[in-house]
């Protein structure tokens, strides 16, 4: 019978060093891979790695796209999330959460629902130097986007161009954004659509290289409320993760398809409440406590921002992941401990 472990929040002992972007091309292991590298076996080229997933593309430079994508029970299946390098799940009002959705290594056809913005969501599309999207904002993102702190198209100006209603859907969960029209924004706009900065994130070169930690076959990460409670099934044959929230698979429904994360990604910020209306303040600036499960395995570490990006964290150096999609959640301090549990 297999009993249900707690993870206890722990931190590394000895102090971190921050690291830069990536190692010279001559430091690298057989068993390390930088992100944006181009691999070499034999005397063949193998091709591109995707920065952001560890994938072989054709080609790595093009420009990160950031997406606010809705979260609520009513905007599921959202349309994209399966074709996503990263999904960051975050805290939006009390316990609502919603999602980044990263794009780099490809584009799907279409995303959404599209939710509004908040300053901690601006924060880290700057860090990523990501192409942002959005529809409405809380008043500090507002200020920030006004600011011109990063790139960015909103609903709030584009609804009817850029920006289409489902008809399927009510709002406000019923915006959707393709990328046709995203291209044509970037275009209309004179935005940079080539990648400027490469993130500081290393991968193994696949999935049976990820060996250390305790057996996790299946984690569930709470949340208050069950329809936010997210499950993670490990897939021994393809290496990847099923998610299901308050037991419903989570899918893809532009794609047709189950979303798959190959790692996910715990870890702990301080959140706050700001105003009556439940919304959060985020500090992602210190860093703290993580847990990285891949390959059926869970490993305790810590995670800091480094170049702008949320990196896990693991003596010193940041942690190699898994070639394919990263699901992050960004969970209040001291909830690793007793919200996130797995299984063998």
């Amino acid at each position: 019978m297999n009993v249900t472990k707690v993870l206890l929040t722990a931190v590394l002992a000895g102090q971190i060093l921050l690291v830069g972007c990536s190692k010279d091309k001559g430091e690298l292991s057989q068993t390390e891979v930088e992100a944006g590298e181009t691999v070499e076996t034999g005397s063949q080229m193998s091709g591109n790695i995707a920065p952001f997933s560890g994938m072989e593309v054709e080609t790595a430079d093009h420009r990160p796209i950031l997406a606010t994508v809705n979260n609520h029970p009513l905007a599921r299946p959202q349309s994209g999330l399966s074709q996503a390098d990263v999904v960051y799940e975050v805290f939006a009002e009390g316990n609502i959460t919603r999602l980044l959705a990263l794009y780099q290594s490809q584009l799907p056809e279409e995303i959404g629902p599209i939710r509004s913005a908040r300053d901690y969501f601006i924060e880290i599309a700057e860090g990523l130097d990501a192409f942002y999207i959005a529809h409405g904002y809380s008043p500090d993102a507002h200020a920030l986007l006004n600011a011109g702190v990063v790139d960015n198209i909103n609903g709030m100006q584009y609804d009817g161009t850029y920006f289409v209603r489902s008809k399927e859907r009510k709002a406000p969960h019923n915006s959707y954004i393709s990328k046709e029209h995203i291209e044509a924004a970037m275009e209309d706009l004179s935005i940079d659509d080539e990648i400027r900065e490469v993130p500081p994130l290393s991968f193994h070169p696949d999935a049976d290289s990820a060996k250390l930690g305790e057996i996790a076959s299946t984690i569930v990460v709470g949340h208050p409320d069950p329809n936010f409670m997210s499950t993670y099934i490990f897939d021994t044959e393809s290496k990847t993760y099923e998610r299901s929230v308050n037991g419903i698979i989570t899918t893809d429904k532009a794609a047709d398809e189950k979303v798959t994360p190959a790692n996910i990604l715990v870890m702990e910020a301080p959140y706050a409440t700001i105003d009556a209306e439940g919304r959060q303040s985020l500090d992602l600036t210190n860093g703290g406590p993580a847990i990285l499960f891949q390959n059926g395995v869970a490993l305790p570490l810590e995670w800091k921002q480094i170049d702008g990006v949320i990196t896990p964290v693991q003596d010193g150096v940041p942690a190699k992941l898994v070639p394919g999609q990263t699901w992050v959640h960004i969970v209040h301090e001291q909830a690793i401990g007793t919200t996130t549990t797995y299984t063998p």
